[in-house]
Formats: C-alpha cells, structure tokens, sequence
C-alpha cells in the first residue's frame, strides 16, 4: 500500500487539440486530439508516478468517459481505485490556436453524485490497511456532494490531509483543521475575506490560518514568484527559478506532488516546499497538459539549493 492516496472528486478525461485560428461562426479544422487523464488529485498521483514515487488514486467513475479514463490510467501504470457511480465521467477540452498562440479552455461540470456514491468514496479511503500516511484531496466538487466532504475527510481518516481546492469548499475544508493548506493569492484572498495587499499581508494571512488551527502549514503559491510557507516554526520564501514557458497547465499539480513526495520520502517541511516549487517549474517547462519531468525537478531543485 502506498504511503499517498489522492482522493479527485470531480475527475476529466481531458482532451486536447491544435487549430491554425479560432474563428466565429467557421468550422475549424483540427489536428488529431489528444487524450488524457484530468482532475487535480489524478493529476498529482501521475506527476508523483513521473518523479519516482508510488501513489493510489482515488476517484469515482461513470459511464464509456469513466471506462476511458480508467483505461488511459492502466497504460501509464497508475495505481488507481475507480469508485463506481451512475453518472457519466465529465470530459474538458483544450484548444490551443496556432496563429495567436492563445489557448482556451472549456471546463465541463462534473456528473452528480448521490449520497451512496459519495460515501462509497469515503469508504473506500477508511478500507486501507495500513492507512496512507497522506491524503491529498485535490479539485472541486461535483454536484450532490456536500459542501464539507473535505472536512469529513478529517474528521473520519488518518493520515496527514492536504488539501488543494478553492472558495467556500476550500473555507469549509480548512474549519476542522488539515495538515497541509496549498492556496494561490485568490484562495488566500478568499480564506481571508479580503484583497490581499503585499508580502506582509500574505505572512500575516498564513499565520493567522496556522495559529486559528486551520492547517499545520500554509504553502501559498506565487506563481513565478515562487511560495511562501508558513508553518508555527517557520517561515520562509523560495523562489522560483526562471525556466522558460511552454505551458503553466499542470504546474500546481506538480507542486503538489513534489511537496507531498518530498515528505512521504523524509524530506523536512522545507525542502519538501523547495523540492514542489521545482515541480512545478519543471511543468511550466513541458508543453500542453503535460506534467513535470523528473530529470528538470532534481536539476532545478539542485539549482534552489546552491543559490
């Protein structure tokens, strides 16, 4: 049994296409698609995968979309347990214009689950024996799912729970208190109730989550600033360090699979931050939807340590 479980509530098949321009009103012309497995707590477990680690993915899974996704996951040989539901698996589409080199996005609502189905997915995480030493509950919500499903999550399981997801069900996750907190500035803007305003701001913010019970650690997510961590014994910034950008798709993931990975592999809190920034600058660095490399994550997180 592995050491990580990741729990995607609201998992995609994610597909994704190239087109010379996006035109109104024209059919377009597009290259063959590409297809992928989606969904944050998914896309953390393939990131670990990619760095060297082991994970088991957790997620429900309906209809011929669900049995895809499975299949796309049994040839990346993943770990996975799909949770049967009734509803249809929901499926998101990439376009990347060719001419303008702009890329859109269309994010389609999840299926909705019944309690059964939800609660199935919660049992399933108290069936491991032993119980994963961390649980990463990553991405929205679909519909039918209580609002608090993260927080029961704390209050039902052991193990150490990271949470990475956003407005009131990232408010709701954090009132019963989590390890591990991962919000960019708009999440924290958002557990705050307010704009933030300045470095000193984002300490006060994160400190103040800590200090309420709400999370071990804040890891706040600067972008190509880098992050901040906050924790009762430390605080400390890391930087990012400059790569150049093919696509910023799957770089918060890949945060979260270095910091996560790190710890699971004895890492202090520290260099298990300075390890996920390198991740997720190592996803920058790939095209499309792709996911870290491992080779840049050592070589960018070598490069952290030196400087």
């Amino acid at each position: 049994m592995p050491s990580i479980v990741t729990l995607t509530m609201n998992p995609t098949l994610d597909k994704s296409a190239v087109v010379h321009r996006v035109v109104a009103n024209q059919k377009l012309r597009c290259r063959p698609p590409r297809r992928e497995p989606g969904g944050g707590g998914i896309n953390v477990s393939r990131a670990i995968r990619r760095l060297g680690g082991e994970s088991m993915a957790v997620y429900p899974s309906g209809g011929p979309t669900g049995r895809v996704l499975e299949e796309l996951l049994d040839q990346e040989s993943l770990q996975h347990q799909p949770v049967p539901i009734a509803g249809w698996t929901r499926e998101n589409l990439t376009v990347l214009e060719e001419t303008g080199d702009q890329q859109y996005r269309f994010n389609m609502p999840g299926p909705r689950l019944e309690e059964a189905e939800w609660k199935r997915c919660l049992d399933q995480l108290a069936a491991f024996d032993p119980p994963p030493a961390f649980i990463v509950a990553s991405g929205s919500l679909p519909q039918g799912v209580p609002m608090d499903f993260y927080t029961r999550l704390t209050r039902e399981l052991e193990g150490r729970i990271v949470v990475d997801t956003s407005g009131d069900t990232l408010r709701a996750a954090v009132r019963e208190g989590v390890y591990l907190v991962k919000p960019n500035m708009r999440e924290l803007g958002q557990l705050a109730g307010e704009k933030i305003q300045d470095e000193a701001h984002q300490e006060q913010v994160a400190k103040e989550i800590v200090a309420q019970g709400q999370a071990e650690a804040v890891v706040v997510s600067l972008g190509a600033a880098g992050a901040l961590l906050v924790s009762r014994e430390l605080t400390q910034r890391f930087r990012a360090p400059t790569v150049p950008i093919e696509s910023k798709i799957g770089a918060g993931d890949s945060m979260v699979a270095g910091i996560v990975w790190g710890l699971a592999e004895e890492k202090s809190l520290g260099e298990a931050v300075r390890f996920g920034v390198a991740a997720g600058a190592a996803a920058v660095m790939t095209p499309g939807t792709e996911l870290c490399r491992r080779e840049d994550t050592e070589r960018l997180y070598q490069q952290m340590r030196s400087e």
